[in-house]
């Protein structure tokens, strides 16, 4: 394997070069995908109103937000078969070059005082690009994590997924501390808001660079005839892989609800259903996703001894007793406000940290790429997309609290179907 290592001990293993040169490759460009996609819910409290008019300017944001989601299992087949049969490389090249093209684009969309019903058009387009984009990111970003780590270590491999995930939300909610700072409301809503869009094409430059120094991984080279043999995959998860199609459904149900409640719904549900100040509401997940960054590579090594199984029912457990009565400290008061963002997300590291792994472990190379994409963003799409919209309307019908009862009845789900799935940790792919 190529590029600069540090070498690390094992027990198991001896000495262990980690390929941070190939990881970081693989990861900045996921990280640059993820931080389009988060500024678009963390910033919708400043340009809600520069796309659609009247008082339901904040659900039509998150309207838009959601059906961009519903693209995303069309991204996933696709992008996941050309991925299973062209190779991982030549997908996530593809998928950071469109995400960063939807960033810019709306970055210099004129308002809808401008070009009237254009705008909002023209955003969703541009929305739509992203759902595609990153539909086929996650699955390819995950396979290729998987297949060049040593199966006893691909949990600790697959930590640089959400590491680089979390380092992209930092970057968004920390930015979005400064720019709250440093701008007015009325610069914010007027021109403050597109600079992170235009921020996010410039990283794509560097990113795309990036991906370009990655090499294929032997495990797709190794079976890219088997792929062109398949014959209408999507139909073959279902009919040879029908369990490991309802064990992803059932824990990524949870890991989306948890991801985008922490992430993205709840800045603007803080700051405008619980008065919260979103100064305090930034810097307080900004902390909390640093925490969540830090935990992931000990998570993810904790998960080579221990097994994805225990950490998993951990998760799930907690998250159905605690995340309702999280829900009453969204309330004003940075206190308040970390309680619940570093509570939520510590806990979400034990199923981050290993997600590429635990995804990858269930299907075989040939399928891998199709049968996370289509399966795992169909699940994102129906929970997570519709996460922000649900929260904002509930909160408006004085039915905050549904949510989240909303959010544990899916984690106890989780958990039933975690107790049935089988250990994977040290496992070879298949």
């Amino acid at each position: 394997m190529t590029g600069t290592g540090v070498e690390i001990t094992g027990e198991s293993a001896g000495r262990h070069r980690l390929p941070i040169r190939t990881l970081f490759a693989a990861s900045a460009g996921n990280a640059l995908e993820w931080f389009d996609w988060t500024i678009y819910a963390t910033f919708s409290i400043y340009f809600a109103s520069a796309f659609f008019p009247g008082d339901l300017a904040q659900i039509n944001t998150f309207a838009t937000y959601a059906l961009a989601f519903f693209f995303r299992p069309l991204g996933g087949m696709i992008i996941g078969r050309f991925a299973d049969l062209r190779g991982r490389k030549p997908a996530m090249i593809f998928t950071i070059t469109l995400m960063a093209g939807g960033s810019v684009m709306i970055g210099v969309l004129p308002s809808y005082d401008q070009i009237g019903w254009g705008a909002p058009l023209l955003l969703l387009l541009a929305r739509i690009a992203q759902g595609l984009s990153l539909g086929g990111e996650v699955s390819n970003a995950s396979a290729y994590l998987a297949e060049v780590a040593p199966p006893e270590r691909r949990g600790r491999y697959s930590s640089f997924f959400y590491i680089s995930t979390g380092t992209a939300v930092l970057i968004a909610s920390v930015l979005g501390f400064l720019l709250a700072r440093s701008l007015t409301t009325s610069q914010l809503e007027s021109w403050g808001w597109r600079l992170p869009f235009l921020l996010g094409g410039v990283l794509g430059l560097v990113a795309l660079w990036l991906r370009r120094t990655l090499d294929e991984t032997e495990q797709f080279r190794s079976n890219a005839s088997a792929a062109r043999r398949v014959h209408r995959p999507l139909l073959t998860t279902l009919r040879q892989h029908p369990k490991a199609v309802g064990q992803l459904v059932g824990f990524t149900m949870l890991s989306t609800l948890c991801y985008y409640t922490f992430f993205s719904a709840l800045t603007p549900f803080a700051v405008n259903a619980r008065g919260a100040d979103d100064v305090d509401v930034f810097l307080a997940l900004s902390i909390a996703t640093a925490l969540f960054v830090a935990l992931q590579y000990p998570m993810g090594a904790l998960s080579d001894r221990v097994g994805r199984r225990p950490q998993l029912l951990v998760w799930s457990a907690a998250t159905a007793v605690l995340v309702v009565p999280l829900s009453s400290f969204v309330q004003p008061g940075l206190l308040n406000l970390l309680l619940v963002f570093c509570v939520g997300l510590g806990l979400y590291t034990a199923m981050t940290s290993i997600a590429p792994a635990v995804m990858s472990e269930l299907f075989p190379t040939s399928l891998r790429g199709l049968g996370i994409g289509a399966w795992y963003n169909l699940t994102v799409a129906v929970f997570g997309g519709t996460a922000p919209l649900l929260i904002t309307a509930l909160s408006a019908a004085g039915l905050s609290t549904a949510f989240f009862g909303y959010v544990a009845t899916a984690a106890v789900v989780t958990f039933l179907v975690v107790w049935r799935l089988p250990e994977t940790s040290g496992t070879h792919l298949r």
